[in-house]
């Protein structure tokens, strides 16, 4: 590409330019300064300055060059005016490019050259009274298709709802009863819009300006058009939209894919290079580049998984949330939040909560690795314990007395945990954390998640508290999610939710494409991490069955190879615990949370609900 402002020329024809600077300098300027965006010295270089001018001005105002150049392919006299032919490129904005044959006459007033003047100069079929413009032409909009080839996200139109204040005043409105009847009408389509509302937005918004009332489904606009159409100082725009096949449809999870479908799709419009009238009327097309239809964008979720988790989380007035993924491929099948979760963001993906007695699969496996217990070794449960001066009691002080640690796992032994994990290393919690993908940061491209900090441990005391997820250990429902899914596949699988994107797993803290600004605390959260043994993995699994067959998620008995760990975790001063369970049931791995449940139970119940509706 030719720098802005240049021009490359190459005559061929009569040699009567052979010599001196000629009527082909005359071009190079005229073509720099037009490319540079300057239509005076543009205008300068031609035979009527004065008319030429406005319609230099106006074609820069239209095109808005980023550069131009032209290679001379003729230069010849006819009946003793001076003719050339000419290769004219601009380059636009956007990498947009437009190329045409042109002509142009020059002629010598004394002793310089000069263009003479006709709109033609600029475009061929460029004529007087005229003016440019550039026209986009929208791709249509790919849908969002699940893994199964059903709509997520469908191409659509949205109106917006707008409040002129000024406008209103201007109409002899009035903007308090306006905003009560847009309170009122659209209050159907969101609780959160009333006429309170309304006006506090208008009060904060900059004078001058609209206040955004609602975007509508092209649906609802019409259910309630003749109710706010003709208000004093509404206006409505209208624009497509990918929409949800259900308004709330993965809430937290497809509206940054949306805007990342639709700002990729702008970089696909068309374009046309436009004559108009003094009317504003097309005459001619000048140029014509077609939209580039891009290709339906395919995902890894599930439709309808997604559809059973938002039924099991919908009915709970606690903040409650599901992510399930599949374990062998790291496939992202569904993530869901109900309001009240919804109200804190993606909690499900980058919340952090203390996982209580789901973080045990990781303190059983560091345990198991390391030698200290085997899953029929005999270990105590008492009812409570003391270590390094702190008090640790089970769930209602049970006490088993002697027991098997599958036993003690499967009726989650805080007292035998606590006690394995005084006797660990520093590292050895977060180390074996990382093999089962919490303090990890996976790059997910269309997904920000964070996993959770399971930090090194310092003093007993800190492990003690860790070893029954407590203390500094936090996890979101994706991490744990991802605890299960490694127990279930061996391995931690890497998290995909762009369905052609199936890669290596990508490690990385801080900001990143799919990541989050969020640095997990441990001893490196970058870098290859080691599978846990195979040794382990087929100790857990029949550990994590019997939560479910013997242990404290019987009432899951019912579904069929269903595995877990159920969860308590204190909270605040101690008095308030959240509920837990995750686990997997055949290549399904889950971790459902409820926010302030009490228990493990509502929890157990959210997964049961889950997986029943899967069938």
């Amino acid at each position: 590409m030719l720098l802005a402002g240049a021009l490359s020329l190459t005559l061929s024809g009569c040699g009567v330019f052979d010599s001196g600077p000629g009527p082909e300098q005359a071009l190079a300027d005229f073509v720099a300064a037009m490319g540079a965006r300057e239509p005076e010295r543009a205008a300068a270089l031609t035979d009527s300055p004065d008319g030429a001018l406005p319609t230099l001005e106006s074609v820069d105002r239209a095109l808005a060059p980023e550069g131009a150049s032209a290679e001379v392919i003729e230069v010849r006299e006819t009946d003793g005016s001076t003719h050339a032919d000419l290769d004219i490129t601009w380059e636009l904005a956007g990498d947009r490019t437009w190329n045409y044959h042109g002509t142009a006459r020059l002629r010598e007033i004394e002793g310089d050259w000069r263009l003479e003047w006709a709109p033609s100069v600029i475009h061929p079929d460029f004529g007087e009274q005229q003016t440019l413009a550039v026209r986009t032409e929208a791709a249509p909009l790919p849908p969002v298709l699940d893994r199964d080839g059903h709509v997520v996200l469908d191409p659509g139109v949205v109106i917006s709802v707008l409040l002129d204040p000024a406008a209103t005043e201007e109409q002899e409105g009035d903007v308090t009863e306006v905003a009560t009847v847009l309170g009122d009408t659209l209050n159907r389509f969101d609780d959160r819009i009333t006429p309170d509302s309304v006006l506090e937005g208008v009060s904060d918004t900059e004078d001058g300006h609209s206040y955004l009332v609602a975007t509508l489904r092209e649906p609802d606009y019409h259910s309630v058009r003749s109710d706010i159409h003709e208000l004093p100082g509404v206006r409505f725009t209208n624009q497509p939209r990918l929409l949800p096949v259900t308004r709330d449809f993965g809430s937290q999870i497809l509206p940054s894919l949306r805007r990342g479908v639709e700002e990729a799709n702008v970089e696909r419009a068309g374009w046309r290079v436009v004559s108009l009238d003094a009317t504003g009327a097309e005459v001619n097309t000048l140029h014509h580049e077609q939209p580039r239809p891009a290709e339906a964008t395919r995902l890894t979720l599930s439709r309808a998984a997604q559809a059973a988790a938002e039924d099991a989380v919908e009915p709970f007035d606690e903040q409650a949330m599901l992510v399930a993924v599949e374990a062998s491929t790291g496939h992202v099948l569904a993530v869901a939040q109900n309001a009240a979760a919804d109200a804190e963001g993606p909690v499900a993906l980058v919340g952090q909560y203390p996982p209580g007695s789901t973080f045990k699969i990781v303190t059983a496996a560091a345990a198991l690795a390391s030698g200290q217990v085997t899953a029929d070794r005999t270990v105590a449960c008492p009812a409570t314990t003391a270590i390094d001066g702190r008090l640790v009691p089970n769930n209602d002080r049970f006490d088993l007395g002697d027991v098997p640690f599958h036993t003690a796992f499967a009726r989650s032994c805080n007292t035998t945990f606590a006690t394995l994990a005084s006797d660990m290393e520093p590292d050895e919690l977060a180390e074996t954390a990382r093999q089962f993908g919490l303090g990890r940061e996976f790059v997910i491209p269309g997904l920000a998640t964070w996993t959770g900090p399971v930090p090194v441990t310092d003093s007993s005391a800190e492990r003690v508290e860790a070893g029954f997820g407590q203390g500094t250990v936090l996890a979101s429902p994706f991490g744990m999610a991802l605890v299960a899914a490694t127990v279930a596949a061996g391995t931690t699988p890497t998290p995909v939710f762009l369905a052609e994107d199936d890669r290596e797993p990508s490690d990385a803290a801080g900001a990143a494409a799919g990541g989050t600004s969020a640095e997990p605390d441990g001893p490196s959260s970058a870098g290859p991490v080691e599978a846990p043994s195979a040794q382990v993995i087929d100790a857990l699994r029949p550990m994590m069955r019997e939560v479910v067959t013997e242990g404290t998620a019987t009432e899951l008995a019912g579904l069929p190879e269903v595995h877990g760990k159920t969860g308590t975790a204190q909270f605040g001063d101690g008095s308030r615990s959240h509920g837990w369970f995750v686990g997997y049931q055949g290549d399904i791995a889950f971790a459902a949370l409820v926010v302030d449940g009490g228990s493990s139970a509502p929890a157990t119940k959210l997964a049961g609900d889950f997986l029943g509706s899967l069938g």
